[in-house]
């Protein structure tokens, strides 16, 4: 599906920045300047939170009962910290089964082998028993894929059913800027004891935003993966239909995507590609509520959640230094939208 965006206000947006290049510019083969406005992870990010009550790692109670691991993660005390204890789920961490507070877990790891029908080195994988075991502990596993390189010899990996990016064509730049303003030490030589940062004055800052022609938002399920997996026909439907709810969501109320890039839809929820009709959340939402009822009902959810739990030890992390013994900085994005959590 091909939708189509516009800024909600203006002409000017901005795009996401990646470390070490900045926006994704570049030149398609006929010659015009395209630019990425939101890459396929930052999208897996967006269309998993829709998922989310509030910033997670709780299940949005939309979807109450959709399959979902909740690990409990009990820190130890020790001479760093009080024992503290954290909630994490499938549906917030990075690779969602793979990670080790979940896939690790010794009561887990052992339930999922065996459902999974895998148990080593030297043994062939049995796709649809492997494809049925994600969907029973997590549904979001499937649709965003997986790759438990945590478990076993690390071969079970499942690519995303839903993908999706957004790209504006034809674009040039907008140029303007500004100064953070100090009203009572423009020059900054007042600051605070042992702070050696230059943030204390006027500080000039330059701002690139873009103008394009079009803007688009591209979608992408892959229905030949999903039937390939051979599950039963209610999750097959539910995982279709919960891709759908998800998309739909995210054009309807997601496309906010940073301060300076306000985006909506463009004329009515339409695939400008084909004569698909998309309908509103509301009418996928409907439809994956009934399907998460049958696939309860068909005993394909191990619950909602799955409760496990999970000790740990707090370990201060080492700052490294290079060849001179200085600490070493580490260069992130400003815009940590992009983060790959997939």
């Amino acid at each position: 599906m091909e939708i189509e965006l516009k800024p909600i206000q203006g002409d000017r947006f901005q795009p996401t920045g990646f470390p070490n290049l900045g926006a994704a510019v570049y030149e398609t083969p006929k010659g015009d300047r395209n630019i990425l406005v939101e890459s396929p992870q930052s999208m897996a990010n967006r269309l998993e939170k829709i998922c989310l009550k509030d910033e997670g790692p709780y299940l949005n109670e939309d979807l109450n009962g959709l399959s979902y691991v909740l690990a409990h993660i009990k820190v130890k005390k020790s001479k760093d910290t009080e024992a503290m204890e954290i909630d994490t789920s499938s549906l917030v961490e990075a690779h969602r089964l793979n990670s080790p507070f979940i896939i690790k877990n010794p009561q887990f790891k052992d339930e999922f082998g065996k459902r999974s029908g895998y148990d080593g080195k030297g043994k062939h994988l049995d796709w649809h028993k492997t494809s049925e075991a994600v969907f029973y502990y997590d549904v979001n596993s499937l649709i965003h894929g997986t790759f438990l390189s945590n478990f076993q010899d690390g071969r079970v990996k499942f690519p995303r059913i839903l993908s999706a990016f957004i790209e504006a064509m034809n674009v040039k730049e907008a140029e303007s800027g500004g100064t953070k303003f100090n009203s009572f030490d423009p020059s900054g030589t007042i600051k605070l004891e042992g702070d050696t940062k230059n943030v204390y004055g006027n500080v000039p800052y330059q701002r690139t935003e873009y103008v394009a022609d079009s803007i688009k938002a591209y979608f992408n399920i892959d229905v030949n993966l999903l039937k390939s997996y051979r599950l039963d026909e209610s999750a097959e439907l539910l995982l279709l239909n919960l891709a759908m709810y998800k998309i739909t969501r995210f054009c309807e109320s997601g496309l906010r995507l940073r301060t300076a890039c306000d985006l909506t839809v463009n004329g009515t929820l339409t695939a400008t590609n084909s004569d698909y009709q998309i309908n509103g959340s509301s009418y996928y939402l409907g439809r994956v509520r009934k399907l998460i009822e049958e696939c309860k009902n068909k005993n394909l959810f191990a619950g909602s959640p799955y409760e496990i739990t999970t000790e740990a030890t707090y370990t201060p992390k080492k700052d490294k230094k290079d060849k001179n013994g200085n600490k070493e900085s580490q260069e992130i994005s400003d815009n940590d939208d992009d983060n790959d959590n997939d």
